[in-house]
């Protein structure tokens, strides 16, 4: 800890004052809120945008990306990351939706979309933060995308209509914009990503790559959490009325999400074990399963049912439990490596 720089070592006390001072600055700064959503890129605010670019920037420009095959050739790796993601973790959401707000149709619906939207973006930095594997984080995060342009949709209406329907429970109606799916993973991975990377081929073709990653990344690194804190500050000022306006609401909420994000990490965890992946896939399995792409989720939910529907309050209560909870699991992922992945294979 005493080799930590002061912006690491006290990270999560950062990311509660910077949500704090969103909600506040949300909450009694009039017109905040309109003026952070007048300019848009796809559907996000665009001052959010650029936090998350700039979040992404400096961890994809850590990822070597000539091991990326052996990431691809790791076949336990991606079935179980498959199954984890597209299977479990938004079946799980269905279930804790109908368990813990079947009176509150718009609310069940917003969580059941949280639960589609599949993390691009920040899972990259508590990976990071837990010394997960980057390169495993990258791959598992490009196939997400993939998947999640091609699959929300269709997803969405299995999980709102299909099986609600086979299970005698009421159904809702939405149409997802493809488009917006697209644009989104465009946006916050596509972005970040190239620049990741032409920064590394370019960085260690002028200078070698004892110079980039001796000299150049650790100038670079801070500035991921910079982009975090930032972003946190204003995705919270955006949203804090509607939150500080609903408590109630805010906390039947708040319950299924913490146990989804418990859960779902632990499952990860422990599968990940229990199939001798190494501490950092384990730790990359359980990051990329649980975290959700809030970005996505609050645009979906705000495009298909407004602005003020129960479904984009939920969306936007996701980042809200997400944030604090996830940084609280990157310890308890650090714990785990020193009391169960002892005799295993680490990364840094």
């Amino acid at each position: 800890m005493g080799k930590l720089s002061t912006l690491d070592r006290f990270l999560p006390v950062w990311i509660i004052a910077a949500m704090l001072i969103g909600l506040l600055l949300g909450k009694f700064v009039p017109g905040l809120n309109t003026a952070l959503d007048a300019v848009k890129v796809g559907s996000v605010s665009l001052p959010i945008a650029i936090g998350l670019l700039v979040m992404m920037y400096p961890v994809l420009a850590k990822v070597r990306y000539n091991e990326t095959g052996r990431v691809l050739a790791d076949r336990k790796l991606m079935i179980t990351s498959l199954v984890l993601n597209w299977v479990a973790a938004p079946a799980f959401m269905f279930a804790l939706a109908w368990i813990f707000v079947p009176d509150l149709p718009e609310y069940r619906t917003g969580l059941i979309i949280v639960g589609l939207a599949r993390c691009i973006a920040m899972v990259m930095i508590w990976n990071d933060l837990a010394c997960g594997d980057r390169e495993a984080a990258t791959v598992l995060v490009l196939i997400n995308s993939v998947f999640q342009v091609f699959a929300f949709g269709a997803l969405g209406w299995f999980y709102l209509q299909v099986l609600p329907g086979w299970l005698g429970l009421p159904t809702t109606s939405a149409d997802f914009s493809f488009w917006a799916i697209t644009a989104s993973v465009l946006i916050f991975l596509g972005i970040p990503l190239l620049a990741g990377f032409l920064t590394r081929f370019i960085g260690e073709k002028a200078k070698g790559r004892d110079w980039y990653e001796g000299k150049f990344l650790p100038k670079l690194g801070p500035w991921a959490l910079y982009g975090l804190l930032f972003t946190i500050v204003l995705l919270f000022a955006l949203q804090g009325d509607a939150i500080t306006s609903n408590p109630m609401d805010v906390a039947r909420i708040a319950l299924p999400l913490l146990v989804y994000f418990l859960v779902v990490f632990a499952a990860g965890m422990v599968i990940g074990r229990l199939l001798n992946l190494g501490y950092a896939k384990t730790t990359t399995l359980a990051f990329t399963a649980s975290g959700n792409n809030f970005e996505l989720a609050i645009a979906v939910a705000i495009g298909t049912f407004g602005v003020t529907s129960g479904q984009a309050l939920a969306g936007v209560v996701g980042p809200l439990i997400e944030v604090p909870v996830l940084v609280a699991l990157v310890y308890v992922a650090l714990w785990a490596r020193k009391r169960f992945f002892t005799t295993q294979p680490l990364s840094v």
